[in-house]
């Protein structure tokens, strides 16, 4: 469902000493850039789709793969509130090079092209925002490559699980988590269902997780990662 001026009003995207407000801007539709709500496990675009936006998470849970020419398909990210995504239009790419899907209900925010090259030129403050995001995701990639290579399939689930917590970042993180079944996880680090539901049973005896309507995350879970 897409959400019009009756739904959603658009506000000012200036603050209050009149200066222009990056996340008003994030947070509300306006001139080619509209607020979209999707269900989960919903496509939002599918590798090979035409590329024409750029999109701001502002709610919710999405899952990038790719699918190679033989039909494997594997999970390259998982992006949470306030991430971006679908940026390679900026760099020229005309097609998406994989697929997100919702891995949550999700509400985004679908910039333009053309107006997201406008915003970060004319408006450093989103500019400054989207460079430093960028650059933080380049190294969460590092980091998952070096994760995949050098961890156990528990450690490596037990980071997943804290990153989809928001664990470490400046905003809330997620008390509880929306459901994500253990294939989908299982997909995310690179090994069985059977392997995801041994450990998740462990984390679970061990008090690190719990259920309470949705997979609520402990912090102590990080003495899983730090463990050598």
């Amino acid at each position: 469902m897409i959400m019009n001026s009756k739904t959603r009003k658009p506000s000012s995207t200036s603050n209050q000493k009149g200066g222009f407000d990056a996340q008003a801007f994030l947070d509300t539709a306006g001139v080619a850039r509209r607020v979209k709500e999707f269900n989960k496990a919903e496509v939002v675009y599918a590798q090979g789709d035409v590329a024409t936006n750029v999109i701001y998470l502002q709610k919710g849970i999405i899952r990038l793969s790719v699918v190679s020419e033989g039909g494997k398909e594997a999970v390259v990210a998982t992006l949470g509130s306030g991430d971006f995504f679908g940026e390679g239009c900026l760099a020229g790419q005309t097609v998406r090079m994989g697929t997100a899907t919702t891995i949550s209900p999700v509400t985004a925010l679908l910039i333009e092209k053309n107006e997201m090259f406008r915003i970060l030129h004319e408006q450093p403050a989103l500019s400054d925002r989207f460079i430093a995001f960028m650059l933080a995701r380049n190294i969460r990639i590092e980091e998952d490559l070096i994760d995949q290579l050098f961890n156990s399939s528990e450690k490596r689930l037990a980071r997943t699980l804290l990153l989809l917590a928001r664990y470490g970042k400046d905003d809330s993180p997620h008390a509880v988590l929306p459901a994500i079944s253990q294939e989908t996880l299982a997909e995310m680090i690179g090994t069985t269902r059977s392997r995801v539901n041994f450990f998740m049973n462990k984390f679970r005896k061990l008090g690190f997780i719990k259920y309470n309507g949705g997979l609520q995350i402990n912090t102590s879970l990080l003495s899983v990662v730090l463990h050598e």
